[in-house]
């Protein structure tokens, strides 16, 4: 298939990688210029993805709408905070062009409408099938074919949706169908958040206990505010709940976790440098669109409110665990 992948940072750039790998024609669209002519000239994504070598059959779009001409599938990988701007460039294009289906990369809600990706590129292009790929895929391991499991989500269960489930797939990746779009998408803006949440564990030096006793507890949240979103308990227990929640939690590559890390050892240092960050570390800004969320539709989750109150409020991390420790005592389930 002809695939364009808009935002090439190390998500977008792994999967340009992976689908080239694939067979199918590939066009990854920067979304700065000199990115693009970067990209073009050495080959390599050495801003966010160094040592993966871009194979020459990889084309780099220096515009966006020339690149949708003749599209299958248009893949949206940039940040969750720019995709409404991306949006409002190519939203036109894409609905008048002959793509098969959009799928978002994105990990995040909008901070002012709290809506997802899916649901902003429904409303951008109109009638384009629109699905979401997610579940934890390390973007260097994607790059260099270590094996990778994915969950690819969307309304409708039909041939389009299977074509892109045969079109992504490949010996080092394996793209499982769903039609949970809001658990899908919701369970992987939370396992960024939570990964925060045992990063301040590994920063705080608070042992292996401490650690699955937040994860497992995070889970638990999950699915609570999950269902109360509009996804389906089991969704949260697969690879787009607990699965990516694992590996962003763990991974030593994890923006995420290392954020946390960061913010228990120096946390007005940590927060004050997030603005300049070239990479951006989605749990922070879902910490804030979540706990909202939840307080809306009455949800309890104490440890996302307690993250909350540490990233935006000033709460001292050593402060936070002992509140959720002396926290009213009650049964597990």
């Amino acid at each position: 298939m002809n695939c364009v992948i808009f935002g090439a940072g190390a998500w977008g750039t792994a999967m340009a990688i992976h689908l080239a790998r694939q067979g199918h024609t590939v066009t990854l669209v920067p979304r700065r210029l000199e990115h693009a002519l970067a990209l073009a000239s050495t080959r390599e994504n050495t801003d966010y993805l160094p040592g993966q070598r871009l194979e020459d059959s990889i084309q780099i779009g220096l515009e966006p709408l020339p690149a949708l001409m003749d599209a299958d599938l248009v893949f949206l990988a940039c940040p969750s905070k720019g995709l409404p701007a991306l949006l409002e460039q190519i939203g036109p294009a894409v609905r008048a062009s002959s793509t098969r289906m959009a799928i978002s990369l994105c990990k995040g809600l909008d901070q002012t409408t709290l809506l997802r990706p899916s649901e902003l590129m429904d409303r951008a292009f109109g009638p384009i099938p629109v699905a979401t790929l997610s579940g934890p895929s390390n973007a260097a391991e994607v790059a260099r074919g270590l094996p990778t499991a994915l969950v690819l989500a969307a309304a409708k269960d039909d041939d389009v949706l299977r074509s892109v489930q045969a079109a992504v797939s490949g010996p080092t990746l394996r793209a499982y169908t769903s039609s949970d779009v809001a658990g899908v998408e919701i369970g992987g803006t939370l396992k960024n958040v939570y990964a925060v949440g045992a990063g301040l564990c590994d920063g705080l030096d608070l042992g292996d206990n401490a650690k699955a006793a937040v994860l497992s507890r995070a889970l638990q949240e999950m699915i609570r505010l999950g269902v109360a979103l509009g996804g389906r308990a089991e969704t949260f227990l697969g690879l787009g709940g607990v699965g990516d929640l694992m590996a962003t939690a763990h991974g030593s590559w994890s923006r995420n976790r290392t954020l946390g890390e960061q913010v228990a050892r120096d946390p007005r240092g940590t927060l004050a440098a997030l603005a300049h960050r070239r990479e951006a570390v989605e749990g922070h800004r879902a910490t804030d669109t979540l706990t909202r969320l939840a307080r809306q539709r009455g949800v309890q989750a104490p440890i996302l409110f307690c993250l909350h109150a540490i990233l935006y409020e000033g709460l001292d991390p050593r402060a936070g665990v002992t509140a959720l420790m002396t926290r009213d005592l009650r049964p597990e389930a």
